[in-house]
């Protein structure tokens, strides 16, 4: 990718998918090497590839295999004018993701 989710302080895994979703930001889970995180993924509009944020994980994810499960549909995507709006949305979006339980 761009690496501007790392420039915005979110670093993503960029997957693309086999299957088209509807865009938007998801909870998740995924998998490396037998360990379970939390991520906050956003599917881009036409729904053929996807970032994945890993919530508290730390390290180098390229050449890694990450098996991504993609769950509750958080929100529609949206445009911001402003990169400390999107940031605190993107904060606010991890705090819910943190608080589900699934």
């Amino acid at each position: 990718g761009k690496k501007k989710g790392r420039e915005l302080g979110f670093p993503t895994a960029n997957i693309i998918l086999l299957e088209k979703m509807d865009g938007g930001i998801y909870a998740g889970k995924t998998i490396i090497s037998d360990r379970e995180y939390l991520g906050a993924i956003f599917v881009y509009p036409g729904g053929d590839l996807f970032e994945v944020h890993l919530l508290d994980f730390e390290g180098d994810l390229y050449g890694q295999a990450l098996k991504v499960h993609v769950g509750e549909k958080i929100r529609d995507s949206k445009q911001f004018d402003d990169v400390e709006d999107l940031k605190a949305q993107i904060a606010a979006d991890i705090d819910y993701i943190k608080n589900l339980k699934f």
